[in-house]
């Protein structure tokens, strides 16, 4: 962070910050520190869409961002920095050009790429907070590792449907003792497939609204050092029924990073540690759309199955015996055996895990074919009713 007493403001910028330079307990000084600040942003759809806005609008100095995909029409339910007008474009270019305009006294450093275990000490290095609001394991573990490895506080928050938790990790307080960090709370991923996704089980709309902006309060307090962070403490937030609790957390002697007797030096291969890349997986047989389409249009005697979870059914479908994944074994003989079967799911990830299930589990499976894109596939080309 540079130094607070060579930090200067425009008569622009003491008027726009004026309402937090008049709080007693905040002040130039906090404001200053803010402009000093460096701050990198992991993701910026649901959660890093009101936390950039609420860090871009507080004077928060630099803000790094590492997203490396496009904006999309679903993401406009809650992705509230991007319009109509941005989908198909770069998120964090467009996040760039919204935040400018909102605040054109801050600097915007972007990392259109995928955060790995190859460049993640590089891209955080430079920053003083990481604020990680991203919506998988792997990138979690990866992110908390390098933060632990570097010395960087992580703000953590997450969201699936109607509940949603925040928490600092890695937070060093003033007698320098290290707070918990993900690992203390998560030893551990979730078996694959156990926790679905938001593009698969939904969120409220409203909800990373709600959870952004306390992250967001969280990275100003740590940046500033005012009032007491969440660190050592977990807060979960229930919208359904608004109700909240937090819990403390501690740091374990058994954690691989910082415990008693550290076993991880290095960041590892994070989509391995949570079982989502297994190098000796057999490939599925696969169909592409517009053989998928040839064979509807030429209505081929097969069976389509759908893994997808309830409510993603409802939502839209293309008509085929609905069977989650979960109940794929249990209710495979519903899977007809004397036709070819074409298994899909949204993009092709669960189904081809429905797949190698049911061979794990004994059957045969040479007549199923996984379809490639899955459900988006085929919305991408023609209307679903």
């Amino acid at each position: 962070m540079a130094n607070i007493q060579d930090i200067f403001f425009s008569k622009a910028e003491l008027a726009r910050y004026d309402r937090h330079i008049i709080i007693p307990d905040f002040g130039l000084e906090a404001q200053k520190k803010l402009k000093a600040a460096k701050v990198l942003v992991v993701g910026s759809g649901g959660l890093g869409s009101p936390l950039l806005l609420y860090l871009a609008a507080a004077g928060v100095g630099t803000i790094g961002i590492v997203d490396f995909d496009v904006v999309d029409d679903s993401n406009l339910q809650r992705q509230v920095l991007y319009g109509k007008r941005d989908v198909g474009r770069a998120k964090a270019r467009a996040a760039r050009s919204r935040l400018r305009a909102l605040n054109p006294y801050i600097k915007i450093k972007l990392h259109e790429t995928r955060l790995t275990s190859e460049n993640a000490l590089a891209i955080i290095q430079p920053y003083d907070v990481v604020a990680d609001g991203t919506d998988n394991f792997p990138t979690r573990y990866l992110v908390n590792d390098a933060c632990v490895l570097l010395g960087k506080t992580n703000v953590y928050a997450s969201i699936f449907q109607f509940e949603g938790q925040v928490s600092v990790f890695n937070y060093r307080n003033e007698a320098g003792e290290w707070g918990p960090n993900y690992r203390d709370l998560y030893p551990t991923p979730p078996p694959p497939g156990l926790v679905p996704s938001c593009a698969e089980g939904g969120v409220l709309g409203v909800l990373p609204g709600i959870v952004g902006s306390l992250q967001a309060n969280e990275v100003i307090k740590v940046l500033t050092g005012l009032g007491t962070s969440l660190s050592g403490r977990l807060f979960l937030f229930d919208a359904l029924h608004f109700e909240t609790r937090t819990f403390a957390l501690k740091r374990r002697p058994e954690n691989p990073l910082n415990g008693e007797n550290p076993s991880i030096t290095a960041l590892v291969d994070y989509e391995q540690f949570c079982g989502l890349k297994n190098s000796d997986e057999k490939p599925v047989q696969e169909i592409d759309i517009e053989t998928f389409l040839q064979w509807t249009q030429n209505e081929a005697d097969f069976q389509l199955v759908d893994v997808r979870e309830p409510q993603e059914y409802d939502a839209g479908n293309l008509g085929g015996l609905l069977i989650p994944l979960g109940e794929v074994v249990a209710r495979a003989q519903e899977i007809a055996r004397d036709k070819k079967v074409v298994v899909h799911c949204r993009s092709g990830a669960r189904s081809a895990k429905a797949i190698r299930a049911l061979a794990e589990a004994g059957i045969e499976v040479q007549h199923l074919y996984n379809l490639k894109g899955g459900y988006l596939a085929v919305q991408a080309l023609e209307p679903i009713g």
